[in-house]
């Protein structure tokens, strides 16, 4: 991509409304625009990086058994009803609307009902069982505060896995292994050292939950961490009980604030006897799935990635979700750079080329706001040094190498050498 015929453009300055810092530095970069309080649309370079978060969940879903689905966002009310969760005093979050003839519809926050209804038609001896489908679509919640930028939006987009096991034992066994998933997902995220599985409240799905909590002092959740252990416990149900329980001391915790990044939830066979999905065992009895649910935010992720992992020029992407992997700088006119592009992109390596008639500073301004991992220069000065200036972005010092080299960088999981 030449940065010349982006479209999205850099701002030096974010919306004075905005509080969040993930949102600030997402929108001066270019990568998202604010529609209205917790609504943002994707540009081009958010959308990359979004993709890539995809990518890397998709990935782990395929790799547990999930078989991805596609639900419908429009809801009839009358399965959500049976379950007890179309009252406003159970869920808060709905938005609703009707037909034209005045029938209501919920406008989907969560699928454990849907898909339950779906299966009634699916499921129905234990050769069936057991059962795992994900999807990653647009949600919508009606929550009352949104000023934590993408952390937090009435529609964003939600990779939502949901189980289905023919004993308790067979969805704790899979339930661990979601778990062990999630701290895949965050770690390829570059979230891995400082995101801890948590116990919490399970809210309106459960009476228990395990939350994934990456430590950030934007973080809106207090957390309590043994860090020899790598697990938490949520300040919300944190009391002498639930520490006896989990095997922990109070005096080896570190009071942490943090991110929720992620979710999984033991729902027993509540949603499935309320619905009427059930299966015959080996013996021809009549049992009732086991379920559990298990939830990331993609958006989430991408603001918590751009929280935690920042600094004071700019965003800090990793590589493995960055929107490119390379950012070429041309400084001033030569033909060096329009070699080098053309040779990346044969290569098919992911670079963003700024060929902008701009000022050096500006340029390099922008590479830092805007966080590829690695920074390729080429002036007249490098030139005259026999090559181009390179540098990764959490980096202080770029050096000298010669333009041979440079495809070298460009792939993947290759280091740089000091």
């Amino acid at each position: 991509m030449r940065q010349s015929e982006l479209f999205t453009k850099t701002r030096k300055e974010a919306p004075k409304d905005e509080v969040s810092k993930n949102a600030g530095l997402l929108i001066r970069g270019g990568f998202v625009r604010k529609e209205m309080a917790g609504v943002y649309s994707y540009l081009p370079l958010g959308l990359r990086v979004l993709k890539k978060i995809e990518t890397v969940i998709r990935e782990e879903m395929d790799a547990l058994g999930g078989q991805e689905v596609l639900l419908t966002t429009l809801q009839d009310p009358e399965i959500w009803q049976k379950s007890g969760r179309w009252q406003d005093d159970a869920v808060d979050i709905w938005f609703k609307t009707s037909l034209k003839n005045g029938h209501p519809l919920g406008v989907a926050n969560t699928h454990e009902e849907a898909l339950v209804n779906l299966l009634r038609d699916h499921i129905s001896s234990y050769r069936d069982l057991p059962l795992y489908a994900y999807q990653i679509q647009t949600k919508f919640r009606n929550e009352l505060r949104a000023k934590s930028g993408i952390m937090r939006c009435r529609e964003f987009l939600m990779k939502d896995l949901y189980s289905f096991s023919r004993s308790e034992a067979e969805f704790r066994e899979f339930y661990e292994h979601v778990a062990l998933s999630y701290m895949n997902i965050f770690g390829r995220a570059g979230l891995g050292g400082r995101t801890y599985r948590t116990f919490a409240s399970g809210g309106s799905f459960s009476k228990w939950s395990d939350e994934f909590q990456t430590i950030c002092d934007a973080g809106e959740d207090t957390i309590y961490v043994d860090k020899e252990k790598n697990i938490a416990v949520n300040d919300e149900v944190y009391d002498d009980d639930v520490l006896a329980e989990l095997g922990l001391n109070k005096e080896r915790l570190v009071k942490e604030k943090a991110i929720e990044v992620g979710n999984i939830f033991p729902l027993g066979t509540k949603y499935a006897e309320a619905l009427g999905l059930a299966y015959k065992d080996e013996s021809g009895n009549v049992k009732t799935p086991v379920m559990g649910s298990y939830g990331i935010g993609l958006g989430r992720l991408m603001g918590a990635v751009v929280e935690a992992l920042s600094d004071e020029r700019g965003i800090v992407w990793p590589e493995s979700i960055a929107p490119f992997r390379m950012h070429l700088i041309s400084l001033g006119k030569n033909a060096e750079s329009e070699k080098i592009y053309k040779d990346l992109s044969k290569n098919a390596i992911e670079t963003l080329y700024d060929d902008r008639d701009a000022r050096a500073g500006e340029k390099l301004s922008d590479a830092d706001l805007i966080g590829i991992p690695y920074r390729i220069v080429i002036s007249e000065k490098s030139i005259a040094e026999g090559g181009a200036e390179i540098k990764k972005r959490d980096e202080k010092e770029s050096r000298v190498i010669g333009f041979e080299e440079i495809l070298h960088y460009g792939k993947k999981n290759e280091t740089m050498v000091k």
